[in-house]
């Protein structure tokens, strides 16, 4: 059973008071007490945990425990349906409502992922690849454990998916069979395999129709999805998932399989009428643009794109209004974390010309990685979520590459770019074409070259002025002469939230999933035993600074804040620190580097490629003194910000 964090927080914390209430600490003491009495009295071996735990059941302390959280008749129960009573003691303890519908989903392994045929059985305690399961439905998200990569992968796990009404009024109402069946919410599932170095790769992306268990017997359905590759390979089987679906509580009345059949084919028909309509209104509308100038035709206007899984959605449909919640304080923090997930290229098998592939946004996270069109859609998402006017631009850069980056229009008619790759920050001047050759232009900063269109999710604009340079451009978006717009109204039809049930819901964005301190403390565990190893193997002794280590966490904290604010402070401080640190007549020198994963070889390896860390870690001289500082930030999701520096001070000889 997989609960979300503040689920699982929430059921502590109501088990601890309740534990507390009947004072099971007094009674654990005094059963204690007594057994250890008697066990000296008998002069016997010492008291082992096993005789403990005898004592207390021997006392009734574990039944009445029970009793009072609701596990009465625990082993008959169980012996019965262990599901069944493990939900009513879950709903007992977590306080869920009785009067909403839950949908319990327990995934009972995979087969047939032949990729992984001549996988070998991993040794106990062996580093091997793993896949994860994660799962989205309506602004739940849910992971499970990492199991080792096989033909039939151990997948064994179970979630609670609640269901309820978004009508004013509703949620307090106990959803029937014929509620249900119009809530056309898939269960987003992303399989990820995470190899030995800690890469991600996503190998399947798949929408489940949960309804059919609104028309099982008991309540209870079994289902087999064959989930399918991504990108070039989304029409290949990767492999199998066996699931077993179930209703809690029970349905009064369930449905047949020909209403629901003929609800979800209702629902294709309805989606396909809305996606037609939408197409013939696109040609329509590209025809009328490129009648404006002939050479419009070789514009970046951009109206649909191919997801993970082949399917051409409109780019406008990958932007949603993103709130963060307490996650992310400020834009120029969501623009830090959006800058932390990696960038990749999506795959391809052979040369060729690089192939585009937008994500969905579940599937961007999940795989923690993704190209920059899935940052600028999540980074422009975030933006619109802090009040933003935001578009997502699609044009090229130096080379005449393309590229997508994100926009912000000003109440005062100022106009920023948002590098979503790196977080950097550029104002936009235009320049005038007609005036003077001697009169000074402002020279762009930014490397941006040309722009085709611009998007949000609900607005698309196609730059149909004269020159599409991006230094030439006029952000006037109500100038009809300037900026060809699409209907509100059509784009509105197929991206707006609810308008199709084949649109991807948008996730949640989820907590950070390390602990900064832990983590920080680990990684330089790891980074000072690889840094001696390396001066051992050189027949260098290494002796450690642990006062210099520890004045360089300023230095870090200073670069990273500078990173998410653009503003430069805490220098002073730090220098002044070191000085005092460093004797006269002492070299003091350091290194940072930054990381967005916390390998500790991988970045070692990196550190001694550059010619300055070589020369600190591999210091010669008299009274060497080495340090090293690693500070872990966490953002949201799996995304951290890895800071690490390297330093050492040496009596300086003539």
């Amino acid at each position: 059973m997989s609960l979300t964090p503040e689920k699982a927080s929430e059921l502590k914390q109501i088990i601890q008071d309740q534990l507390i209430k009947m004072d099971i600490h007094g009674k654990i003491r005094a059963v204690l007490a007594e057994t250890l009495r008697s066990e000296g009295d008998r002069g016997d071996r010492p008291l082992s945990e096993e005789d403990f735990l005898t004592a207390l059941q021997r006392r009734g302390i574990v039944e009445e425990a029970m009793k009072e959280l609701s596990f009465a008749n625990v082993t008959d129960a169980l012996n019965k349906s262990p599901s069944l009573t493990f939900f009513c003691c879950f709903l007992s303890l977590a306080n869920i409502s009785p009067l909403r519908r839950y949908l319990y989903l327990q995934v009972l392994g995979g087969k047939a992922f032949l990729e992984h045929l001549q996988e070998p059985e991993p040794l106990p305690g062996q580093v091997c690849s793993t896949f994860t399961l994660y799962l989205h439905f309506r602004n739940q998200r849910f992971r499970s454990k990492p199991v080792p990569c096989a033909c039939e992968p151990d997948l064994q796990e179970g979630f609670l998916l609640e269901v309820h009404r978004d009508g004013p009024g509703d949620a307090s109402k106990m959803a029937d069979a014929t509620t249900m069946l119009s809530i056309c919410d898939p269960v987003h599932m992303v399989l990820i395999k995470t190899d030995t170095s800690g890469d991600t790769t996503l190998i399947s992306s798949y929408f489940l129709d949960w309804r059919s268990v609104l028309s099982a017997p008991n309540g209870k359905t079994g289902v087999s999805v064959e989930l399918l590759g991504v990108g070039s390979e989304c029409k290949v089987p990767t492999g199998v998932l066996n699931l077993k679906l179930e209703m809690y509580p029970p349905l009064s009345e369930i449905l047949s399989p020909e209403v629901i059949s003929t609800q979800q084919s209702l629902e294709r028909q309805k989606n396909a009428e809305k996606e037609r309509l939408f197409l013939v209104y696109a040609k329509q509308w590209w025809r009328e643009f490129l009648e404006i100038r002939p050479s419009h035709q070789s514009k970046l206007v951009k109206i649909f794109a191919q997801d993970e899984n082949g399917v051409n959605r409109p780019v406008c449909s990958y932007v949603h209004v993103l709130r963060a919640g307490r996650l992310l304080e400020s834009p120029r923090q969501a623009a830090r974390f959006v800058s932390l997930l990696a960038q990749e290229r999506a795959p391809v098998v052979g040369g060729g010309a690089r192939q585009e592939q937008w994500c969905t946004m579940m599937a961007f996270l999940c795989r923690n990685k993704g190209d920059c069109e899935d940052h600028a859609t999540l980074l422009c998402s975030l933006l619109l979520g802090f009040g933003l006017d935001a578009y997502v631009c699609v044009g090229t850069k130096a080379k005449n590459t393309p590229h997508t980056w994100v926009i912000t229009c000003g109440t005062d008619g100022t106009v920023t770019f948002w590098e979503s790759l790196t977080a950097h920050r550029y104002l936009h001047q235009p320049k005038d074409p007609e005036a003077p050759p001697l009169v000074p232009q402002p020279k762009p900063t930014y490397p941006y070259r040309t722009l085709g269109c611009v998007f949000n999710h609900k607005t698309f604009l196609a730059n149909c002025q004269p020159s599409d340079s991006v230094e030439l451009c006029v952000f006037d978006f109500t100038d009809s002469s300037r900026w060809k717009a699409m209907s509100e109204e059509a784009v509105r039809s197929v991206c707006a939230p609810g308008s199709t049930s084949s649109l991807p819901p948008t996730p949640p964005l989820c907590a950070p999933s390390v602990h900064p301190s832990e983590a920080s403390n680990q990684l330089e565990l790891e980074m000072r035993y690889l840094l001696a190893e390396h001066r051992k193997d050189l027949g260098l002794v290494t002796i450690w600074d642990d006062h210099l280590s520890y004045l360089l966490s300023s230095a870090l904290a200073a670069y990273e804040l500078e990173r998410c604010t653009g503003v430069s402070c805490g220098n002073e401080e730090f220098q002044d620190a070191v000085r005092r640190a460093v004797p006269d007549g002492h070299t003091f020198k350091g290194f940072p580097i930054h990381f967005l994963h916390r390998n500790a070889r991988r970045a070692f390896a990196t550190c001694l490629r550059s010619p300055f860390c070589e020369e600190i870690v591999c210091c010669r001289g008299d009274h060497v003194r080495l340090a090293v500082r690693v500070r872990v930030f966490a953002y949201p999701e799996m995304a951290c910000a890895v800071w690490i520096m390297f330093a050492c001070k040496y009596r300086s000889v003539l």
